[in-house]
């Protein structure tokens, strides 16, 4: 089964983009499910749904044609299908701070419950081998990148805290009740969330697998987009999952050089789609056209799809690299970090608990050491054509 994953900023057609892929890989006999996990889903306005066909859309998977099935995630419902004690648990504990019922149940969907449910259904239709080719329309960048980060957190929450908050509550509990009337989480809540971190186990290395997994960024020529592309490119690959092409839409034609109010625009795009080639190399950078209409309907989403990959199968790997590698040396080893656009402002590496661990700003990335490595600490790092490159020794 291959997977592929849309990101990019809002606004710049990746819903289209991701709609046009699924069409062209069911025209060529593939099997595909293509999901919205944005909250804002407009995949069923893509391919021209009736209203009753978009609210039948909303949760579980419809049947667009013989090779086509399209879902459209509602938290709502998979709240009540995966969640249930947990969200209960929190609606509980807002509601007795004093909220509104209403509130409290808006509240109570927390930060990346949406991302983790997703991944629920990556795992889901990986396992059941229903479908050859799972394609995500994922929301915009900020969000993508908690999804694609979202299984590493649970991990490291279910093997550092988990166990130990849920003896704690075992023998706080019944004192606790007695000393304060604020909600306790009961043994079902921590049951719900084993429950479902079960289902979840093994998603992450579906993730990291090129094989399998192929992110595709999409842009627009314009500098904010550029910029925000160039921070998603740099953090899906440090979480290692693989960028193989960027998809760059509403390119100007080299005609609209010649109308006046336009000929500043290709100019301008020029330059940015110039900076493109250079800065993501040697990932394939997709020129798309600016299109005399809207997107929406099949044989619209045929034309968009023929403009992105041609002749090209969408399935196809187009660029593979290596995330990190360790690199032996004479005193120790190198730890080669796949990181275009990283800076040294603000940069730091430490060692915790058996990792390497890079922070850079807001982000944080975990690298796990091999156990020949586990006595070796980080003595220096630099940065070198795109990469971090630290230095490891063993410890004395």
């Amino acid at each position: 089964m291959r997977i592929l994953l849309f990101s990019g900023k809002g606004g710049v057609g990746k819903t289209t983009v991701s709609a046009a892929t699924a069409y062209k890989l069911a025209n060529l006999g593939y099997k595909v499910v293509v999901v919205s996990l944005d909250p804002a889903h407009s995949l069923g306005d893509a391919f021209d749904l009736s209203e009753k066909e978009k609210v039948e859309a909303r949760g579980l998977p419809i049947k667009i044609s013989d090779k086509l099935y399209l879902q459209e995630i509602d938290i709502q419902e998979e709240i009540d299908r995966y969640w249930g004690d947990v969200y209960r648990f929190l609606e509980l504990l807002f509601n007795t701070t004093g909220l509104d019922q209403v509130v409290s149940e808006e509240l109570a969907i927390l930060p990346g419950m949406e991302e983790v449910t997703s991944l629920l259904y990556v795992n889901k239709y990986y396992r059941e081998g229903e479908f050859d080719v799972l394609v995500l329309d994922l929301p915009p960048t900020g969000e993508s990148l908690r999804f694609v980060s979202m299984p590493t957190v649970l991990k490291w929450y279910m093997r550092k805290v988990f166990n130990v908050e849920r003896t704690i509550l075992k023998i706080a509990r019944p004192v606790a009740r007695r000393m304060t009337d604020i909600p306790i989480p009961d043994e079902s809540y921590f049951q719900a969330l084993e429950n479902f971190y079960e289902k979840l186990k093994g998603v992450d290395e579906l993730l990291v697998n090129p094989d399998i997994t192929s992110v595709r960024l999409v842009a627009n020529p314009e500098k904010m987009v550029l910029k925000e592309s160039q921070r998603a490119f740099m953090y899906f690959n440090l979480f290692g999952v693989n960028v193989d092409a960027v998809i760059v839409n509403k390119v100007l034609p080299s005609l609209a050089e010649e109308c006046e109010h336009f000929s500043k625009w290709v100019l301008t795009q020029r330059r940015y789609l110039e900076e493109m080639h250079a800065l993501f190399y040697p990932a394939p950078v997709f020129h798309v056209p600016m299109l005399e209409d809207e997107v929406v309907g099949e044989e619209r989403l045929r034309v968009l799809a023929d403009l992105i990959y041609g002749d090209s199968d969408p399935t196809r790997v187009f660029h593979r690299e290596k995330p990190y590698e360790f690199l032996e040396e004479a005193e120790g080893y190198t730890l080669k970090l796949k990181a275009p656009f990283l800076t040294k402002e603000g940069l730091s590496v430490i060692k915790s608990d058996g990792e390497i661990l890079v922070r850079w700003r807001n982000f944080k990335s975990h690298v796990l050491l091999p156990r020949k490595l586990r006595d070796y600490e980080p003595q220096r790092a630099r940065i070198e054509e795109g990469y971090l490159k630290i230095f490891l020794t063993k410890s004395p």
